[in-house]
């Protein structure tokens, strides 16, 4: 079993979103994209946003930040999926 799970990793990502608003992720796939992205950043050398992080491997470290906050995604209206799903 996955933790945290695709539905409450949706829900963290989603919990600053007013009622009435469209989420900012919508799917798994959304999620998955964000994930990867922030992953690559990783192994690409920026710092991890969360503690305890050292010795563990980027696409954990990457899910660990999406479900406690430290990064957002960042809707865009691009056509490039990479884009759309920016991980600031």
């Amino acid at each position: 079993m996955l933790h945290p799970s695709y539905t409450d990793l949706i829900n963290a990502v989603n919990s600053e979103v007013e009622p009435g608003e469209q989420p900012v992720v919508q799917s798994r796939y959304s999620i998955v994209l964000a994930s990867a992205k922030r992953a690559r950043q990783l192994i690409a050398g920026e710092d991890a946003m969360v503690p305890g992080s050292r010795g563990k491997k980027p696409l954990s470290v990457a899910v660990q930040e999406l479900y406690e906050g430290k990064v957002k995604i960042v809707g865009d209206d691009a056509d490039e999926e990479d884009e759309k799903y920016s991980v600031k």
